[in-house]
């Protein structure tokens, strides 16, 4: 996952000004949120929460071809 610069903010800024986090989040998508400089949290648009929970047919087409392709003698004994 890539962070953009300038959806980060403090934990410390986030609990004072909730409403920045927000609004980070209807321009950028998502803010992060930082706990002692290191990202700790991350804040979504709900909307886009569940599209992201959910990989794409071509995704799983491309991991089914890899595992085949990688343990093809396997699949080739559990087949006889």
């Amino acid at each position: 996952m890539t962070i953009d610069t300038n959806t980060m903010i403090s934990i410390t800024e986030a609990n004072q000004n909730f409403s920045k986090v927000a609004r980070l989040v209807d321009e950028h998508g998502t803010a992060v949120i930082l706990k002692n400089n290191v990202p700790r949290y991350l804040v979504i648009d709900f909307s886009k929460a569940e599209s992201d929970s959910y990989a794409s047919d071509e995704d799983v087409l491309n991991i089914s071809k890899k595992l085949l392709s990688k343990n093809k003698e396997a699949y080739e004994v559990l087949a006889q």
